[in-house]
């Protein structure tokens, strides 16, 4: 019988010891987004699991602040507002290439983990160069997200991506691992030139949403739908409004709208235009209760936004045992199942998303069926599972800097 090599015990304290981790996010709550919610819950996970957890963000205001979050300290770089989106800030470069170098000059991280590569992000980016720590990036971006932000013309947009994916390139050459949320993100990475990523999902906390009653139906009258997310271009709300009026006047269905963004007040005017405005609620940016309790209210999740990476938003749906009709774009059919948890639609085809909706308005037993499949399917990206992986990473990046 052979005897197993034995393990340095080196090694093994080195694999089971805490991290110091720098978190760089140019989007952090406050906000609401899915970086920003990611972001938050990484950070969150990990010094839950016993890591020392900073995160560099923007501040709400124009002054720079340290602030404890649980187990998380949270560095905020003063910021100004912009006149391009109600929530959307930025953190002159001046300052926040100084407070990424301060940041790790005082912590000595073991890694930087940037979420995006913005103003901070880069800053984090350079200092982590300078000092020679290792960095992992994470990419949440598509040139399609800021269209709404900057307001880019329909003429300029494919130079104007083409750019952005050229600056990412740049930005991300000396992370020691990219990451992107799905094999759908990962490709799309190596399509505009970042080769080698690896798939991590953003994670869900099912916690959030303790199992449901696959027999009950609902207690209202009429069928709820709901949409939670940013209220941008990208998003197409105005799809769902107006697949929700192609279906009066046989079938009246109520529309629930969590979050804010640049196009609230057009969707408000459109649904008055269309005359449905008194089954549809914009309830804009609303705390962690309130959301719970909007999901377990929903009969249906909506989700017509085609920039999708994951989508944390349906997630949380299908973790509430919901079922989703969402457009067939980007990393949705991912996370939608045709006939199984959901139903896909063509991108801006409103009357398919209207015969989507149909179907699961006209069989409520389907629903609750549905329901209990995608709580099944999304078991798979429970956050624990993302966390473990990133800690991997990590260890990983850091091992590769020493023996460096």
């Amino acid at each position: 019988m052979t005897s197993q090599p034995a393990v340095p015990l080196l090694d093994i304290e080195a694999a089971q010891s805490p991290l110091r981790i720098v978190i760089g996010a140019d989007t952090y709550p406050p906000d609401v987004n899915g970086a920003a919610n990611f972001a938050f819950r990484l950070a969150a996970g990990l010094a839950g699991r016993g890591h020392d957890v900073h995160v560099l963000c923007p501040s709400t205001g124009t002054r720079s602040a340290v602030e404890s979050s649980g187990p998380v300290t949270v560095h905020r770089v003063g910021s100004w507002g912009t006149p391009l989106h109600p929530t959307f800030r930025v953190c002159p470069p001046f300052r926040a290439v100084r407070a990424a170098r301060d940041l790790l000059d005082e912590v000595k991280p073991d890694v930087v983990h940037i979420q995006a590569h913005f103003l901070l992000g880069r800053a984090l980016v350079g200092a982590a160069r300078r000092r020679g720590t290792p960095l992992v990036a994470t990419n949440h971006f598509m040139p399609e997200n800021l269209y709404g932000h900057l307001r880019v013309p329909r003429l300029v947009q494919s130079a104007a991506a083409h750019l952005a994916w050229r600056d990412l390139r740049r930005v991300l050459s000396t992370a020691r691992m990219v990451t992107a949320p799905t094999d759908r993100a990962v490709r799309l990475l190596a399509d505009n030139g970042v080769p080698s990523a690896v798939a991590v999902s953003c994670g869900i906390d099912l916690n959030r949403f303790p199992e449901h009653d696959e027999t009950s139906l609902p207690e209202h009258l009429l069928p709820h739908v709901l949409f939670v997310g940013r209220l941008d271009e990208e998003k197409r709300v105005d799809e769902l409004l107006r697949a929700v009026h192609l279906l009066r006047p046989d079938r009246r269905v109520r529309v629930e709208i969590v979050g804010d963004g640049r196009c609230r007040g057009a969707w408000q005017e459109l649904a008055g235009r269309l005359g449905i405005a008194g089954d549809v609620t914009f309830h804009g940016h609303v705390d962690e209760a309130a959301l719970v309790a909007a999901y377990r209210r929903a009969d249906i999740f909506c989700m017509p936004g085609t920039a999708e990476l994951q989508s944390l938003a349906t997630m949380d749906a299908l973790a509430a045992g919901k079922p989703v009709v969402a457009a067939d774009a980007m990393a949705l059919p991912h996370l939608v199942r045709p006939g199984r948890n959901g139903w896909l639609y063509p991108p801006g085809d409103v009357p398919a998303l209207a015969d989507r909706l149909r179907r699961m308005i006209e069989d409520p037993a389907a629903r609750v069926r549905m329901g209990a499949a995608g709580r099944a399917l999304v078991t798979q990206h429970e956050i624990g599972s993302t966390l473990a992986r990133f800690e991997g990473l990590y260890r990983e990046a850091s091992v590769g800097s020493k023996v460096s």
